[in-house]
């Protein structure tokens, strides 16, 4: 509930069962609208979940909801349940501060360290991609593959990296940054935020699909509606959705090529078009460097709620 809080009305039994052991984890994910909170038992059901606004215009305000987010969900589960912490942007390997954030607020702080302190406990940080990444290979659509390349295309396009379990983030703190790789075959120029042209972001992303549909002729829609006409046997919906899977299969083969990942997840509000998981290993075979191609690529179990919980299991 924007603008309010929304916790879960959780029994007393329920507590009373699942606060028994330490291995209670806290998560919490930042979004530039949102601050999600997660209680999670050691077996990963959910205890407890809170919401409430991003106070987005002021730094401090940030650290102050986050801290107060974290501290009802601590009062939750009766102290020691640890936290961690997924946002937008890394944490520099040389400032320590984060960087590629598109939330500015936090862009250029110490938040890991600043929230640590606020709260008198460690505070464990990663990429918001990661995490969902994270949470999909722990117990989510990944859960049965030893390698797992999340990827979510919604707002944004990111990724992350999961091997056996563990979150690769890299020694540049951007392990699994794809969506600001260049798109491969892109013949036009589009700008990114970051900067840079051409970002397979610019192209994957919700948006990026609606500039391809209104680029062809078509209306100013969003990516629900054209794949809504692609469906209703629309022609243009449906040409240029079968470009976007084209363009999804030519950006995945590149990872499948370096990393090889036994199963890719896809997230956000673009990977629920159904035909994606039907069309995109068809034309990746085109570009993977093999006479064969088993990854799987299937669908998020968690949808939204993997990005809070994959910061809950950052332990």
């Amino acid at each position: 509930m924007r603008g309010g809080s929304a916790a879960i009305d959780i029994s007393a039994s329920f507590f009373k069962e699942y606060l028994k052991g330490p291995a209670l984890r806290i998560g919490v994910d930042l979004g530039g609208t949102k601050i999600e909170g997660i209680l999670l038992a050691e077996s990963g059901e959910q205890i407890a979940r809170e919401r409430i606004a991003t106070p987005a215009h002021s730094y401090e305000a940030v650290v102050e909801a986050i801290a107060g987010l974290v501290e009802g969900l601590q009062a939750k589960a009766g102290g020691g349940a640890t936290v961690g912490l997924g946002g937008p942007g890394a944490v520099s390997a040389v400032t320590g501060l984060i960087k590629n954030s598109n939330t500015l607020a936090i862009s250029g702080r110490a938040l890991p360290e600043d929230l640590a302190k606020r709260l008198g406990c460690q505070v464990r940080f990663s990429n918001d991609a990661n995490c969902f990444a994270l949470s999909e290979a722990v117990d989510g659509a990944g859960a049965d593959y030893p390698t797992v390349f999340g990827v979510i295309i919604g707002t944004g396009t990111g990724g992350g990296v999961v091997i056996d379990k563990k979150v690769l983030t890299g020694v540049n703190g951007i392990g699994g940054e794809w969506g600001h790789n260049p798109m491969p075959g892109a013949t036009e120029e589009r700008t990114c935020y970051c900067g840079r042209i051409n970002c397979i972001e610019t192209y994957l992303c919700g948006a990026g699909l609606a500039t391809t549909y209104l680029e062809a002729g078509g209306e100013a829609i969003k990516a629900p509606e054209i794949a809504a006409r692609a469906a209703a046997g629309e022609a243009l919906a449906e040409t240029v959705l079968d470009t976007y899977c084209r363009q999804l299969a030519r950006a995945l083969a590149g990872v499948i090529n370096l990393l090889d990942p036994a199963a890719i997840v896809l997230g956000g509000g673009v990977s629920n078009i159904d035909i994606i998981y039907e069309i995109v290993p068809q034309y990746w075979a085109d570009y993977v460097f093999s006479d064969s191609c088993v990854t799987a690529l299937v669908k998020a179990k968690y949808g939204d709620s993997s990005g809070v919980r994959g910061a809950a299991w950052l332990w």
